[in-house]
């Protein structure tokens, strides 16, 4: 009997084993993920946080602009960012009018736009808003800690930002945005 024989087929046993054991820890990693998924809500570090200082020009004609001072009468209202150019920004408009009929105040930042491109945006889609900011640079919309567009948030009376709702206005969402802003009046 030679002496390297049974080193030699304890390493075969191994060869044939170790691709069945990896498939068996790559499938229990799977299962994992599909039974308990991560968490892929983003937590805005701005949330009870003030509202930074600014003054926006009004982003078309018949509105407004949009300017600190308003969030701070005691009365707690939506924010929404949103674009002309943006198909999300869009579709969410039923949503906000819906909000805007149930006496929700709403009161918009326009990132990026021109008074032109609003205007026709608000004529196909309707004007939920009370007030329209136009925000150029995307000054106001990164002190918020929005990174894009749509954005919605929750600002209380005294003009602090209470939720952050990211991207698109669905209607499941409005009983969550309708019960934030009511914890924010409180």
């Amino acid at each position: 009997m030679n002496v390297a024989e049974p080193a030699s087929a304890l390493r075969r046993g191994w060869a044939l084993w170790l691709p069945l054991a990896l498939f068996a820890g790559f499938f229990a990693l799977v299962m994992v993920g599909l039974y308990k998924p991560a968490d892929r809500e983003v937590a805005s570090a701005f949330i009870g946080k003030p509202l930074p200082q600014f003054d926006l020009r009004p982003a078309t004609q018949g509105r407004p602009g949009l300017a600190f001072a308003k969030f701070t009468d005691g009365k707690p209202r939506l924010l929404n960012v949103f674009a002309s150019w943006c198909v999300p920004c869009a579709a969410e408009a039923p949503q906000l009018a819906q909000l805007a009929a149930s006496g929700t105040e709403i009161d918009g930042i326009a990132i990026r736009d021109r008074p032109e491109d609003v205007a026709a945006f608000l004529q196909r889609n309707g004007n939920p808003f009370a007030a329209i900011g136009a925000d150029d640079v995307s000054a106001v919309q990164l002190a918020i800690g929005s990174s894009g567009v749509p954005e919605t948030f929750v600002i209380d009376g005294k003009g602090v930002i209470r939720h952050q709702h990211i991207g698109d206005i669905r209607a499941e969402d409005v009983p969550v945005l309708l019960a934030k802003l009511r914890a924010a009046g409180s």
